[in-house]
């Protein structure tokens, strides 16, 4: 499902703050060599995340999904002066890649890229995350919530990408990744820890605002 036309999509962009040389580049190059390149973040959602990171100015930002390292980077503009961002994917051809463009990148010192399980490695992190993003495999996104929920500051936030699944949340029937995600939507849009907003942007992201207090 296209939630607005290419055309709009566009236009949105001609309006939205460009993608640096850095990410361009890294776009480019994720559809020319990496499989399944629609997993990228891209233009008009990149500039939201950095824009997201840059109000915050996270000390600790955790991202659980690195594909190429698009978001990472994006995500890391806005972190504070002694910030630090860790990102975690297990997939090591594309870990290879996310590297290649992170070490080229002024926020490389802070950035580190964890190769394995995410839910083996989030407890070993012993961090207030300000700010997460969550956008690896769908059936775990309810665990991967479970597991940080309580480690996010209060005001910090969570974003989770493809909460939307190309429409399939509106299907009567729905494949076990669908319902994965339909059920992370409604527990985390009931959770008393977090106040929710769902946006239709690209593919649905969900942000979850940590509770003060809570």
């Amino acid at each position: 499902m296209e939630f607005i036309s290419e055309e709009l999509l566009n236009y949105c962009e001609k309006f939205t703050s460009p993608e640096n040389d850095l990410l361009a580049e890294l776009n480019r190059q994720t559809h020319l060599k990496i499989s399944s390149p629609r997993m990228l973040s891209g233009h008009l959602q990149g500039r939201f995340l950095s824009f997201i990171s840059t109000l915050l100015k996270p000390s600790y930002i955790l991202e659980i999904g690195t594909y190429t390292g698009y978001s990472a980077l994006c995500l890391a503009e806005g972190l504070s002066s002694n910030g630090k961002l860790y990102t975690i994917d297990p997939n090591e051809e594309t870990n290879r890649f996310a590297k290649h463009y992170f070490n080229r990148s002024e926020h490389k010192n802070k950035i580190e890229l964890l190769q394995g399980d995410a839910q083996e490695i989030i407890p070993t992190l012993n961090h207030t995350w300000d700010l997460v993003f969550i956008d690896a495999d769908k059936r775990n996104y309810s665990a991967y919530f479970d597991l940080i929920v309580d480690k996010v500051s209060p005001g910090g936030l969570i974003i989770a990408d493809n909460v939307l699944w190309s429409g399939k949340v509106l299907n009567k029937e729905m494949d076990k990744d669908t319902e994965a995600i339909h059920d992370f939507n409604r527990r985390t849009s009931s959770d008393s820890r977090v106040e929710p907003l769902l946006l239709p942007v690209r593919d649905g992201l969900m942000v979850l605002r940590k509770v003060y207090g809570l």
